[in-house]
């Protein structure tokens, strides 16, 4: 069976927006008891969740975290400074409850669920049962090839990575979930992410290169040169953003491709993480155009090249933290924000309730 035969999928047409309600919640916004705008972004967050949610009264109180993780061959060549090995030991972490997103997911109350797509050493990631977070296994390889050689993908692959963010979606759909966060766990994936973001814009690995877990100046040099000598393989062959997934992608932003593509398809609102998760959100509206108008970004990571991806996908991300963890940890942050946004839009009360004078004409 052809691979790409299961991804008709990815030609249904992307949710509109419910622009009623958000004219609704922009005329509530104009009657609440303060100045007009003085607020700022809280009041754009809130007008803008009311139209993608189709209500006057938005909200984020249901919020699901998916973490999609899996292992790179091109770590073979230097590009991190941590082994291989430790995709799979944090795949453990997270089963366990110890990483910063388990923290960040119990103090929202949100949903978490760790998908692990493929690992070098897959009894590091086994998770125990009833475990802090439910981690399932989709093993696709033992991580990707080594694309300085080969694509790291194959088509068969990459069709099965984006149906299972497809499914995940379809699942927190079901869930009623308000807000969904796709995350990422996976060594290398830095390296992967700039590569393919540099094959979507036509941009050189020098201007999206960055140090990823900590490399220091000779690895950021020899991370740039292996990424400029696998484009140079693989370009010949790059004709669709699908191509590109395939010959310098990753499980884990392959499935993050899908998840966002079928989040704007049911018209699911979703938050977007740093450098990686953008990367995916990338070549999401550039398979699929309209993509980007269900995305929230939530904030600028450290990684140099993701303010040319916020550029590209013109994207003002919600705050700057310095942030460059990964496993949708700046998304999670920045949740509590839409929620401040959706109590202050719903609670507040208007000029006429609070019997308080509005502004001079």
């Amino acid at each position: 069976m052809n691979p790409m035969a299961t991804l008709e999928w990815l030609n249904t047409p992307i949710a509109a927006i419910n622009t009623q309600t958000q004219q609704f919640a922009q005329a509530r916004q104009a009657q609440l008891t303060k100045p007009p705008g003085s607020l700022g972004r809280l009041e754009t967050i809130a007008i803008q969740l009311a139209g993608l949610q189709s209500t006057t009264q938005p909200s984020v109180e249901r919020t699901q975290i998916t973490i999609f993780a899996g292992d790179h061959g091109v770590t073979a060549e230097g590009v991190s400074a941590f082994p291989q090995s430790v995709t799979g030991q944090m795949i453990r972490n997270f089963s366990l409850g110890g990483g910063a997103i388990n923290v960040l997911a119990r103090s929202l109350g949100a949903t978490l669920e760790i998908i692990n797509l493929g690992t070098v050493d897959e009894s590091q990631s086994e998770a125990k049962a009833e475990t802090p977070a439910d981690v399932k296994q989709h093993h696709l390889g033992q991580g990707t090839a080594n694309f300085l050689h080969e694509p790291a993908m194959s088509r068969q692959q990459v069709a099965q990575a984006l149906n299972i963010g497809r499914e995940v979606i379809n699942q927190a759909k079901q869930k009623a979930t308000q807000l969904f966060i796709g995350g990422e766990m996976g060594i290398g994936n830095t390296t992967s992410a700039t590569a393919l973001a540099c094959a979507l814009l036509n941009t050189h690995p020098a201007d999206l290169t960055g140090p990823g877990t900590g490399l220091d100046h000779t690895g950021v040099t020899r991370k740039i040169n292996v990424i400029e000598r696998a484009l140079a393989l693989h370009k010949p062959d790059i004709h669709t953003p699908l191509d590109a997934l395939c010959r310098v992608g990753g499980f884990e932003i392959a499935a993050l491709t899908g998840a966002y593509i079928h989040g704007a398809q049911l018209g699911l609102p979703m938050l977007i993480d740093g450098f990686i998760s953008s990367a995916a959100a990338l070549t999401a509206e550039q398979m699929a155009p309209g993509c980007k108008q269900w995305f929230i970004f939530s904030h600028q990571s450290a990684e140099p090249g993701h303010r040319l991806i916020l550029q590209a996908l013109e994207a003002d991300p919600l705050v700057n933290l310095a942030m460059r963890l990964g496993e949708g940890s700046g998304a999670a942050v920045t949740v509590s924000l839409l929620r401040m946004a959706c109590r202050l839009h719903n609670e507040m009360a208007t000029f006429s309730e609070a019997q308080v004078s509005g502004k001079n004409d």
